[in-house]
Formats: C-alpha cells, sequence, structure tokens
C-alpha cells in the first residue's frame, strides 16, 4: 500500500502503481487540507468574482453565472469538452493520468470536494480507469478535452476501462456499486484544468525509454562480443576523460556486461608489442563506429533521461491548476500553471534521443547483415542455404522503414503553436500530442531491437561461440533462445518480434546496479 498526499511520489512508487498493481491510500492529513480548501472557497467566493465559479471560461470570461447556475456551469464544461477523438488511450496509460490527477489534487489548492479524492483512489485501485481518446489537448490550458473525458467518468458518465473491456460507466457503477461524484462549486474545472494526461503518458515513456537504453546497452555489448572488438573504447581510462556522467555511466555498464566474455580481446595482446610483417592488416584496428562509439552514443541518452525524470517527477507532483486555490494566506491566484511546456520539452526530448537509439540499433543490425562490413558472418545471418534461404533480409527492411518513422515523428512540438480559443490560448505547448508521438516512437523502438536481438542470437549460434559469452550475456541468450529458437528455414518472422518485444517488456533488466531508477 503507497500512501499518496503525505510526500511526493516517486518514479519507484508511480511504476508499483501503474505496472505491479500496488494500491493506494490517501493520507488523513491530506484530506484535511482537502477538506479545508473546498470550505474555504465556498466561503471566500460568496461576494466575489472567481473565474470558472460565477463567470463564464475562456473568453466567456466576462460572462456572470448567476448562482443557481453556477453547478451546472460546471457539467457543462464537462460534457461541452468532451470532443476527443481518435484510439482510446490504452488503460494503463488513462490510469497514470488519473494517477497524476489525484496527486495534483492532494496538494489541496483546487477547492475540489473530498469525495472526488475518495472516488478516484477506488478507481485506481479497481483498475477501473477513464476512457480518454488521444487527441483533443493542445496543452495549454492542460489537458482540457482529455481530461474532460476522466472527468465525465467521475460523473458517472462517458465510457470506463473494465477487466480489460470498453464499458459505460454506468454500467459499471451499478455493478460495483460506486457512487458517482456531484458537483458542489468547481469540481469541473478543477478535474480539467492541468498537465495530467500529458504527465501520465509522459512518465510512462520516460519508464519505457529507460528499459530501452537498457536493452541497447545489452545489445551493444553482444555485437562487441560476436566481432570480437578490443575492450579499450569503454575503457574508464580512456571515457573519464570526456567529463559527461552519461558516458561514463555507460561505459560502466558495458565493463560490467563484458567482465566475464572471453570474446573480448585486449588490444596490448594482440597489436603492441609485436612486430608485423604484413603491409594490410588483417585484424581491423578500429571497430566501427557503431560498436566503438557505443558511450558516446548512449551516454547523452542517459543524461537526457535522467534529466527528463528530475522535470516529470516534479510536473506529477506540482499544483497545475487555475485559479489556485490558497487558504493558508486568504486568497486566490489567477495565473498559468496549467500550461504544458515543461512535459513538451521533455517528450521532444525523449523521442529525439529514444530515435538515436533505434538509429543505432539500426545501424549494428545493418553491420552484422552485411559481410562486407563484418567479414565474419553470411549474408543476412543466413543459417540455411544461401540463395534459397534468406535468413534476417524480410526484417531488416521493417527495421529501417521503423526508424525512418522515428526519424519523421522526432520533429519537436515544443516550437509549434497554434493559437487557438478566439486567440485567449494564443501560444500553447502541444504538450500532449508531443507525448503521444512519444510513445509511438517508443513502441517503434522495441520493436527495432527486437529484431536486433533475433540477429544477435542468429550470429551467435553460427559461431557458435555461446560458451564464450560473458555470464551476462549468455544468461539473456538462452532467456530469448527459450522464445526464437535457433532457425535456418525460413519462417514467419512477425509472431517472433511480437513475442522478444514482449520479453523485453516485461523484463526491465538492469545490466548494472547503478542504472537508473527502475530498471
Amino acid at each position: 500500500m503507497i500512501t499518496l498526499g503525505s510526500q511526493d511520489l516517486t518514479l519507484e512508487e508511480i511504476y508499483s502503481i501503474l505496472f505491479q498493481k500496488e494500491e493506494i491510500a490517501i493520507s488523513n492529513e491530506s484530506m484535511t487540507r482537502v477538506a479545508n480548501c473546498h470550505n474555504f472557497l465556498l466561503t471566500f467566493s460568496e461576494d466575489k468574482v472567481i473565474y470558472g465559479i460565477n463567470t463564464g471560461l475562456g473568453p466567456m470570461a466576462p460572462y456572470k453565472i448567476d448562482k443557481e447556475n453556477r453547478k451546472q456551469l460546471q457539467y457543462n464544461a464537462i460534457r461541452s469538452h468532451c470532443s476527443g477523438c481518435g484510439d482510446p488511450l490504452p488503460d494503463k496509460f488513462a490510469k497514470a493520468a488519473m494517477l497524476s490527477r489525484l496527486n495534483t489534487q492532494l496538494r489541496a489548492h483546487s477547492g475540489i470536494h473530498p469525495e472526488v479524492i475518495d472516488l478516484l483512489a477506488l478507481l485506481i485501485n479497481k483498475n477501473i480507469t477513464a476512457v480518454i481518446p488521444e487527441h483533443g489537448g493542445v496543452g495549454a490550458s492542460g489537458d482540457l478535452v482529455q481530461l474532460a473525458h476522466l472527468a465525465l467518468t467521475l460523473i458517472g458518465e462517458g465510457e470506463v476501462w473494465y477487466n480489460g473491456e470498453i464499458k459505460p460507466t454506468a454500467d459499471v457503477y451499478k455493478t460495483e456499486n460506486i457512487k458517482a461524484a456531484e458537483v458542489h462549486i468547481r469540481e469541473g474545472l478543477s478535474l480539467m484544468n492541468g498537465t495530467s494526461v500529458m504527465t501520465g503518458i509522459g512518465v510512462i515513456n520516460l519508464m519505457n525509454a529507460y528499459n530501452l537504453l537498457n536493452w541497447s546497452v545489452v545489445a551493444s555489448c553482444m555485437i562487441n562480443e560476436i566481432v570480437g572488438s578490443f575492450d579499450d573504447h569503454y575503457s574508464h581510462e580512456l571515457n573519464i576523460l570526456k567529463r559527461h556522467k552519461g558516458q561514463v555511466a555507460i561505459a560502466g555498464f558495458m565493463r560490467n556486461v563484458l567482465a566475464t566474455s572471453s570474446r573480448i580481446r585486449k588490444r596490448h595482446e594482440h597489436l603492441f608489442g609485436k612486430d608485423f610483417k604484413e603491409s594490410i592488416l588483417a585484424d581491423k584496428v578500429q571497430e566501427y563506429y557503431s560498436l566503438r562509439c557505443v558511450p558516446q552514443i548512449l551516454g547523452p541518452i542517459y543524461d537526457t533521461l535522467t534529466f527528463a525524470e528530475n522535470v516529470l517527477i516534479a510536473e506529477f507532483n506540482s499544483v497545475n491548476d487555475n485559479p489556485i486555490i490558497d487558504p493558508e494566506n486568504e486568497n486566490i491566484f489567477h495565473g498559468g500553471n496549467f500550461h504544458g511546456d515543461y512535459v513538451s520539452l521533455e517528450m521532444d526530448k525523449i523521442k529525439t534521443v529514444i530515435t538515436r537509439l533505434s538509429m543505432l540499433a539500426e545501424r549494428q543490425l545493418n553491420y552484422l547483415l552485411n559481410p562486407r562490413l563484418n567479414d565474419l558472418l553470411p549474408p543476412f545471418v543466413n543459417l540455411g542455404t544461401l540463395g534459397l534461404n534468406f535468413g534476417m533480409q524480410g526484417v531488416q527492411f521493417t527495421a529501417t522503414s521503423t526508424v525512418a518513422e522515428n526519424q519523421t515523428l522526432s520533429f519537436p512540438n515544443y516550437v509549434h503553436s497554434i493559437s487557438c480559443n478566439n486567440d485567449n490560448q494564443d501560444i500553447v505547448s502541444m504538450g500532449t500530442n508531443s507525448a503521444m508521438i512519444t510513445k509511438r516512437v517508443v513502441s517503434n523502438t522495441y520493436d527495432v531491437i527486437a529484431i536486433e536481438l533475433i540477429t544477435l542470437i542468429q550470429a551467435i549460434d553460427y559461431l557458435k561461440c555461446q560458451d564464450k559469452l560473458s555470464d551476462y550475456t549468455k544468461e539473456v541468450y538462452k532467456k530469448l533462445r527459450n522464445i526464437v529458437p535457433a532457425f535456418s528455414e525460413d519462417t514467419t518472422k512477425s509472431a517472433d518480434i511480437k513475442n522478444i518485444r514482449k520479453f523485453m517488456e516485461k523484463n526491465r533488466i538492469r545490466p548494472d546496479k547503478t542504472m537508473p531508477n527502475l530498471l
């Protein structure tokens, strides 16, 4: 049981709730603060003009709302903004958005009734999640459209994910004996106004990006073993001179993974202190960049993800509402905490570096498949009859086209804005779009690395070098072979890629204890 409201949520705790279905509880202290904030707002708003309570919304703010219509205003705001389109977010991503919204409401600066807190916590624990469309938010007044769909669920309308299926909310509430929330004063706007959808999606993107980074480290170690690389390119002595934490960390992970490998060579044993007679050396003096520059390529990705973690966790634990209710100072502040620039920028950075990671995997794959490059393996790592069989030829097209899509998708959203809402929202973050596109880039990259891993284990079988692998990579090889047995005859590969991908998603490996959180 993880208690919310008493302190900030960490990435590990969010992971436990979303991926391991850890239940949550709400601290008594935070519920008291929520109730006090609600009661303060009820009293404070009696004789004052306060946006979204007794005024219209957005450009409609100059229109005063009579007291008898104020609750209806909140219902109208929710229903009118339920205009999202596209596929629904997968239930885990919707749950992340709900958890993010609950956590920001527990800061007790929104003025909502405590029953909303209880209902959100109940739904999260029962894994009943709102059906939230992918498209609709511009990420400036928060995720208005997507969060309206979440609010619609809380008032007992719309649809929810229930036992893996989409069901009418009213039917599920009846089955589970759940009472919908009512509007008291501000339950519409306070639920809709914020960055919780982009932040929820963003945190899951980050978790998956960390996992992909680790798998890329392992794949990079395996290809260096296969070709018998020299060990100095990931040495401590070389990499510490570059002064970047990420590069130093990645090189350290590689040393840890490859410590017991018999395939990795020492440069001084092969190229130093010998009298070479030949004018053209048979040995490559240096490996290709996709093998030799792994610390320099994955290092910036490591640094980018660790920085993004700080930003996303700060956002997850922030008050991102408007207006902000401040009972302690007996005031209400109007501003722009709902603006999604922080998340938008980090999503752009993550999708850029994960695209780069997919490019590294594709280049390593190409090296394995082209005998003129590796001088070691048959074309397309074909274990069958050359000419009659095709080996990994077909899957390269998939990897290449998928990486090309990543490159297109990595165009930044942070610098893209279209004025809307009668020009009230004249500069917007497009943070939710950025988070959704990053989600796709991350998903694509799982497929690319899955293809690379299948190719790696085929190459290991061709060379019959299983017993010379490091203890770590040998274990990875065995687990992958349990999923995809060695093959020489041509078979369909889509299912194999899918199964390896599922294994990667489920097994969040960590090559070294100092790897980033969750891995």
